[in-house]
């Protein structure tokens, strides 16, 4: 019995050690990063916040898509720079300094996403894609990147914003040039290869957007709810007096 005790204990210490080891391990992919502190979020609400955040990381994952697109489709950069790092570059600049893309005309949002995928159209295609896909987020948003507690968000902009995103990827991997060609390489999957990282990074964008338009909906409720809690257990968070004498707290 006391062999058989004395291994169980043995055991128990190798596994916490284990365990002990494992979290002080760094994690392989990197470790998460918050943002350094700037003085416009003491303007923002937690909503307001989470908003920034979330479409400062859309924003992301399609300036990486582009990248992807470019390298896959090697043919579209020239059209808009010398370069695929300027290409990727100019369209990032044109999307957050909120100006047009001469391609696409005037149209902008769901049209120039629209236009973007259409089989005649000649120029940059990666370059429009990524603009029109872009513009109909950010218009989703009140056509702000950044938000404060003077800003709105509308829940039912933001959930069409999302399904929009689904039917482009969709269009864009099922639709075909006159000559059968795809519009863009985009996914590959072949008994070669496997290449799905376009549709993760839409995936990705699709998740965040329906997350805010959810969490859009639950404003105005979790203030009264907010305001509720308050009411309930402020009687129960009142700090007692501290004895000046002895320096703990006195219960009369």
């Amino acid at each position: 019995m006391r062999s058989r005790r004395a291994i169980a204990i043995a055991a128990c210490v190798v596994c916490a050690q284990a365990l002990l080891a494992c979290s002080s391990t760094p994690a392989p992919y990197g470790e998460v990063a918050g943002e350094r502190f700037r003085k416009g979020e003491l303007l923002q609400s937690d909503t307001n916040r989470m908003a920034t955040l979330a479409m400062q990381q859309n924003l992301d994952s399609l300036f990486s898509l582009m990248d992807k697109l470019y390298k896959r489709n090697p043919g579209e950069w020239p059209k808009t720079a010398d370069s695929r790092e300027a290409a990727v570059e100019f369209v990032r600049l044109t999307v957050l300094n909120r100006q047009g893309w001469a391609p696409l005309g005037e149209a902008r949002d769901v049209q120039a996403l629209s236009k973007a995928l259409e089989p005649e159209f000649e120029d940059d295609r990666v370059a429009a894609f990524i603009y029109a896909a872009a513009d109909t987020m950010v218009t989703a948003h009140g056509g702000k990147t950044f938000y404060t507690m003077v800003d709105g968000l509308n829940p039912q902009a933001v959930h069409n914003a999302a399904r929009n995103m689904e039917i482009a990827a969709w269009v864009l991997s099922s639709r075909t040039k006159a000559d059968g060609s795809p519009l863009l390489l985009a996914n590959e999957i072949g008994e070669a290869q496997r290449n799905l990282s376009f549709e993760r990074e839409m995936s990705k964008i699709i998740a965040r957007l329906d997350l805010m338009a959810v969490y859009g909906t639950e404003k105005y409720r979790r203030a009264v709810i907010g305001y509720g809690q308050g009411l309930v257990a402020g009687p129960f968070i009142q700090f007692l007096p501290v004895d000046a004498v002895s320096g703990v707290v006195s219960a009369q």
